[in-house]
């Protein structure tokens, strides 16, 4: 996304139409990144370059102003976790366009969001639709529409719990396309009529004079387009790509057997929410196929008109504007999915009819078996005709779990025809043996047997009886029975009963493991005095463990006091499925001199209390949240919320290797404002006995923290 400054620039010189800029502006400021002094002074430096008309700079002002931190609710009342800062002024339009005055337009109310005469009415962040929705925040701008997170005032006033919903507001340059209102009645429509978990939910279509919008579910979460384009992700292993393919291809398959192709399917319409869900978003250009009852549709209006598609995920039919067909939402499909696995795009993204120009043969993914590349590979193919026939079928072929499990009960069901053909077997190998046990002498039993026997585990299996000749059993002889080797004794069992105790005794170290057969993963943070290495070797020497995997991050000598206090409340969370989160912006925690320091922070399932601690070099702690500038700290259940994107904490001297920490407490953790920064050592002391004072009252489980380590260094010229 441009910055601000570009957007201007573009406008300035022409290649952006006064509708053009409007639609992209709160896409920009909502994914700039900046605070709102860093926008003015941006907005500024433009105008005083080349003024902007009077009423266009006042609007942008306007929305730089209410811009607020992006408080994105899971289902419940907003927190009121946000800062406020100083708004520096910035010259007016009126004077900085004295010098040229035939680039300003006649003068609009700083606030009033006046359009001059022929230009259509403005709506944006701060704005209210139908008096009833207030448009709270720009989630991001798509092919038709201008997407925001909306407060609903009739569910405010009814106390519902879930007040937000998103809104979708048609894009200025389609307000003139005579369909548009046509274009999102049907958009609503449909997704209607899709009805599935794996769809977004749509509510409702309506306008508010010229502005025509639709309204929906709000989701938290983020676009997969996001993940794939985080600096240096190279793909997830298979396995863990598997529930958002099984997703995607819920949602087609129950689209498309409803007579639907979405037409657009690319990553960004692919939705991943905080509560594990895929959701797939904006059927706005759909088109319906072998749908009689619908034909009526395309004489009034075909949505493919709206010529919205994405050029890297289109089918070589879509570019050619053929007849849609589920097999293009495959070859979509197969793009993302392939992209998903290995961090690239299967054909650079080139357009499909640019890489079938160019004989370009996507390679195969290292993590795949034979089965599964062939089902990609049909998917990616550049003919329908030889493309996977079908969303089910893919997911039938490349889904291994899915066969593995069928395999797993069809080997159930031959060990059970096995275990009666063992029992049968047995039963004769007894009846014969009788008249030993009558008279005295006993059967003979194999070396085999005798081996499984002292080895504490089960009966000899049904293939290996069936084997052994059955026979009348004669009195021993003189020589022994020929001596066979013990089968093999299998290893114990891996546990993390076992693992618990060992992780508990690493110094200066916050470890949480999770063990799978005889598969061991261990993440956390461990001293660089104990080592990662020395932390490898005594784990692959407990009893069971055959593959070991580390993600550890080395801990200096000065964060061993905070990790001390802090660890049993972030080994629970991780143990318990990572039920809060702390991320810091840019992914990865590198931050120069002057870079604001901004974290993104979930909320578990449950109503809490955030506090957000950032632990210096010099031995402070800054009180984040809740401080003077963000006081309120409660939130509701599932809550995500970004901090300090208004530019409040600046990263400054000294550098080096520094942590920011999250921890939820059921109550608040302290009855009185603590000072926004003091001695790390005087407040563990307090975190300490206050901490052993909310476990004892409310139980330890609803005590959870969540760290993240940041390294600063000065910015070079």
């Amino acid at each position: 996304m441009a910055s601000l400054a570009h957007v201007i620039r573009d406008f300035q010189s022409g290649e952006l139409s006064r509708d053009e800029f409007v639609a992209q502006l709160d896409s920009t400021l909502t994914t700039e990144g900046l605070g709102q002094a860093q926008l003015l002074e941006m907005l500024g430096a433009a105008h005083r370059q080349t003024p902007l008309p009077d009423d266009l700079y006042a609007e942008v002002r306007r929305r730089i102003e209410q811009l607020r931190v992006s408080n994105v609710a899971a289902g419940g009342e907003e927190t009121g976790v946000q800062t406020r800062v100083e708004i520096p002024s910035v010259p007016s339009a009126s004077s900085a366009s004295a010098s040229n005055p035939s680039s300003a337009s006649s003068s609009a109310g700083a606030a009033g969001g006046i359009n001059p005469p022929g230009h259509d009415q403005v709506k944006g962040t701060g704005d209210t639709l139908n008096n009833r929705f207030v448009l709270e925040e720009c989630l991001g701008v798509g092919g038709m529409g201008t997407v925001y997170k909306a407060l609903d005032l009739r569910k405010l006033e009814a106390s519902d719990r879930k007040p937000y919903l998103a809104i979708k507001v048609l894009n200025l340059q389609f307000r003139g396309n005579p369909n548009s209102l046509v274009a999102l009645q049907r958009e609503a429509r449909k997704a209607q009529v899709l009805a599935h978990r794996n769809i977004i939910t749509v509510y409702d279509f309506d306008r508010d004079g010229p502005i025509v919008y639709l309204t929906m579910e709000y989701l938290t979460g983020k676009p997969l387009s996001q993940l794939l384009r985080t600096p240096g992700y190279k793909g997830m292993p298979v396995r863990a790509a598997l529930p958002i393919v099984r997703g995607m291809c819920s949602a087609l398959a129950y689209a498309h057997e409803r007579g639907f192709v979405h037409c657009d399917f690319k990553p960004a319409n692919v939705f991943l929410t905080t509560s594990a869900e895929v959701k797939v978003i904006d059927f706005g250009i759909a088109r319906v196929f072998q749908r009689p009852e619908e034909e009526s549709d395309a004489t009034v209006f075909d949505p493919g008109s709206l010529g919205a598609l994405t050029p890297a995920y289109a089918s070589p039919e879509m570019l050619e504007h053929l007849v849609p067909d589920p097999r293009d939402d495959i070859y979509a499909l197969g793009c993302i999915t392939y992209e998903l696995l290995t961090g690239h795009h299967p054909f650079d993204r080139l357009s499909a009819t640019q890489a079938r120009s160019a004989d370009f043969k996507p390679q195969r993914p290292a993590n795949l078996d034979a089965k599964q590349w062939r089902a990609l590979r049909a998917a990616l193919s550049f003919d329908r005709n030889t493309r996977m026939p079908s969303v089910v079928r893919f997911i039938a072929e490349f889904d291994n779990e899915a066969r593995a499990e069928k395999s797993g009960t069809l080997v159930k069901v031959a060990f059970a025809g096995l275990a009666v053909l063992g029992t049968v077997v047995v039963g004769v190998f007894a009846f014969r043996s009788a008249p030993d046990r009558q008279s005295g002498t006993q059967p003979v039993t194999t070396a085999s047997q005798e081996g499984a026997v002292q080895a504490g585990s089960a009966p000899p299996s049904a293939a290996t009886v069936a084997s052994t000749p059955i026979s009348p059993v004669s009195p021993p002889t003189a020589g022994p029975p020929a001596a066979q080797p013990p089968p093999p004794v299998p290893k114990p069992a891996l546990t993390m009963a076992a693992v618990a105790p060992v992780l508990a005794q690493v110094s200066c170290s916050a470890l949480a493991g999770s063990a799978h057969d005889h598969s061991l993963t261990v993440r956390g943070y461990v001293s660089q005095r104990y080592g990662a290495a020395r932390l490898k070797d005594t784990l692959a020497a407990l009893p069971g463990v055959d593959t070991l995997a580390l993600e550890v991050e080395p801990l200096a000598d000065d964060k061993c006091d905070a990790i001390k206090a802090l660890a049993p409340y972030w080994v629970r969370n991780w143990q318990g499925g990572h039920v809060a989160g702390l991320h810091v912006r840019p992914p990865g925690g590198q931050l120069s001199e002057g870079d604001p320091l901004v974290v993104d922070v979930t909320t578990p399932a449950y109503d809490s209390y955030v506090n957000l601690d950032y632990y210096q070099l010099d031995g402070s702690v800054v009180h984040m949240v809740p401080s003077p500038r963000a006081k309120d700290n409660q939130a509701p259940p599932r809550y995500a919320a970004t901090i300090g994107s208004a530019g409040d904490w600046i990263i400054s001297k000294p550098f080096g290797t520094e942590m920011v920490v999250l921890l939820i407490t059921p109550v608040p953790l302290f009855d009185k404002p603590r000072p926004e920064s003091e001695a790390h050592a005087d407040y563990l002391r307090a975190l300490d006995t206050r901490l052993a004072q909310i476990g004892g009252k409310y139980g330890q489980d609803h005590i959870v923290a969540d760290f993240a380590q940041i390294t600063t260094k000065p910015r070079t010229p």
